[in-house]
């Protein structure tokens, strides 16, 4: 990251804020990864310790980050609407949010299935592969990662933008519940088979499509035992 110079510190502030945000929302920075640190961060952008702290505290009182003691700063959204959304809905029922995600993955297979291009279809031919590699890993926050990237690739062939965005804004509340739910180990009766789902998608099928889409079990485990 280049230098940043300004002779107001409330201007320079908010170019640090931004350029913190950017590295956020264009991935570089993915959700649940570690900034990095507070001397790190002075010597890339070249100011003071004292603007990078009010940069970071902005950027948690937002919702992008959370400032962990001890441990760090993490990522834990990719925009502002994204953290009111992990807040809003942190300690919602898991099984009620499983059905909001069923929800707006069913509609979007339907609409990939009438939508999706050749690109998207190798798109998500190539993720699934990888979510079944990771699967196959036994690593359960590799299978988390990969299993979303996968459904987002099938909310991107629905082209529909807003769709698109409400579900990038929800990723982080998903991810969250769906890394609780599958636990640190990888379970059989954790494991949906998705091939079905993008064979239905390239054949244009969008109700099958809905219906695998739909027919996941995360949500429903983890809810039961909160009540347990």
């Amino acid at each position: 990251m280049p230098p940043l110079t300004s002779p107001r510190r409330s201007a320079l502030a908010d170019q640090v804020i931004a350029q913190l945000r950017a590295q956020i929302t264009s991935g570089e920075w993915p959700v649940g990864s570690r900034i990095p640190t507070e001397p790190e961060l002075v010597e890339q952008l070249g100011v003071a310790r004292n603007t990078v702290r009010e940069a970071v505290r902005a950027l948690a009182h937002n919702g992008l980050l959370d400032i962990r003691q001890g441990s760090g700063t993490y990522v834990v959204a990719t925009s502002e609407l994204a953290g009111v959304m992990h807040r809003r809905f942190a300690d919602a029922d898991p099984e009620h949010v499983a059905e909001l995600r069923s929800a707006l993955e069913a509609t979007a297979a339907r609409l990939a299935a009438r939508r999706r291009t050749e690109q998207d279809l190798q798109q998500l031919e190539a993720l699934l592969e990888r979510r079944e590699n990771a699967w196959e890993s036994g690593a359960a926050a590799a299978f988390v990662e990969a299993d979303a990237t996968f459904h987002m690739a099938i909310v991107a062939a629905s082209h529909n933008d807003v769709l698109a965005e409400l579900y990038a804004d929800l990723g982080g509340v998903l991810r969250e519940f769906l890394r609780a739910d599958i636990g640190e180990v990888l379970r059989p009766e954790s494991h949906t088979d998705h091939a079905r789902m993008v064979a239905a998608i390239r054949a244009g099928n969008g109700e099958q499509a809905a219906v695998e889409a739909a027919a996941h079990p995360y949500g429903c485990r983890l809810s039961a035992r909160n009540r347990g």
